[in-house]
């Protein structure tokens, strides 16, 4: 089910809500019908490792030799 967000025509409520297909969808904040569905921002996800694929934390090209660059938790070389 995904999540919509809608504007309520009756009282200004912005509200997210969960929506099985076609169903009618009531203002929780009034209970009038809502029938303004607005335009959703998808969330961006933006990270370092997917940005900059195949570099360490560091900037290397490859792992550290010694942790935590290569356990995944930081870096050992300060950057």
């Amino acid at each position: 089910m995904p999540i919509y967000e809608y504007r309520c025509s009756a009282c200004g409520a912005e509200v997210e809500l969960l929506v099985r297909g076609n169903a009618a969808v009531v203002c929780p904040h009034c209970g009038a019908l809502l029938t303004e569905r607005l335009l959703s921002v998808p969330a961006r996800v933006t990270s370092r490792a997917i940005n900059e694929a195949g570099r360490t934390c560091c900037g290397r090209e490859e792992r550290c030799d010694t942790p935590p660059c290569s356990a995944g938790e930081g870096c050992c070389h300060g950057g």
